[in-house]
């Protein structure tokens, strides 16, 4: 089973900038593509960035996706923080796992981590 974790959530200061990692781990799977949603205080979860699988690196106005080949990680960068980007962030990744010989699609979110802005 393919899963995913966040991590580099935290309370930051409006205009600074901020560092998540999303890290999958499993047995035989290859990631397709890697998205990076957010989800701020009750409101529905929106869409932020994301690169395909064989990305290196993808820029979204304030926002980077990048690869760590290093630490088989994909950050998400956010420069001159917002308030208004506080919330839940959390990284889905989609491709292939090689189950029994076959290849089959999985998609899988992780539980999130926190960013808190403050002004």
């Amino acid at each position: 089973q393919v899963q995913v974790a966040e991590s580099g959530g935290g309370l930051v200061q409006a205009g600074g900038s901020l560092r998540l990692s999303c890290t999958a781990s499993g047995s035989s799977f290859s990631v397709d593509h890697t998205d990076w949603y957010r989800q701020p205080p009750g409101k529905q979860r929106e869409w932020v960035a994301g690169m395909p699988g064989s990305g290196v690196t993808s820029v979204t106005g304030r926002f980077t996706v990048s690869r760590d080949k290093a630490k088989n990680a994909v950050n998400l960068e956010i420069d001159s923080l917002k308030p208004e980007d506080t919330g839940g962030y959390y990284c889905k990744i989609r491709g292939l796992q090689n189950i029994r010989e076959a290849l089959i699609p999985y998609g899988v979110w992780g539980q999130g981590t926190q960013v808190a802005v403050s002004s």
